[in-house]
């Protein structure tokens, strides 16, 4: 279970340094074997290749009216290895398609992660905050 937040930077060649705390657990969860891909929100998805592979399956079987939406996940999915430093490399065409510069956040979200740039992460947060929660989450507490 992935949680938390990584401030991060991509060096000049696009490559990102995986956090220590996270490092051991994907060595040992997909040795290493990382695919990354584009979400619509503006973010790239970060899975562990055996998540990804059945994440894979499901989209790969729907049904040809969700055809763009196979474009968007598959179409971009890209398999990465993790070096013996603990870094990924970042497709240029990723980098592009999340506007991702020098500063990025690495969000664990359960069961995989989103790579942000840093800023728009802050403006599309403040945006959900300006527009108050969802009903559906109207029962939710601390």
């Amino acid at each position: 279970m992935f949680q938390g937040a990584s401030a991060l930077n991509l060096d000049a060649k696009g490559r990102m340094s995986i956090p220590a705390r996270h490092r051991d657990a994907l060595a040992l969860q997909c040795e290493g074997s990382i695919t990354l891909t584009k979400h619509p929100h503006g973010c790239l998805l970060f899975f562990p290749r055996p998540v990804w592979e059945t994440h894979r399956e499901q989209i790969a079987a729907w049904p040809m009216s969700a055809r763009s939406w196979q474009r968007i996940f598959l179409g971009n999915a890209s398999d990465v290895e993790m070096d013996s430093t603990g870094r990924i490399l970042i497709a240029p065409e990723l980098r592009a398609a999340a506007g991702l510069s020098r500063d990025v956040m690495l969000l664990g979200m359960g069961s995989h992660f989103e790579i942000w740039d840093a800023a728009k992460l802050a403006e599309s947060e403040a945006a959900a905050i300006a527009t108050g929660m969802p009903d559906v989450l109207s029962n939710f507490s601390f």
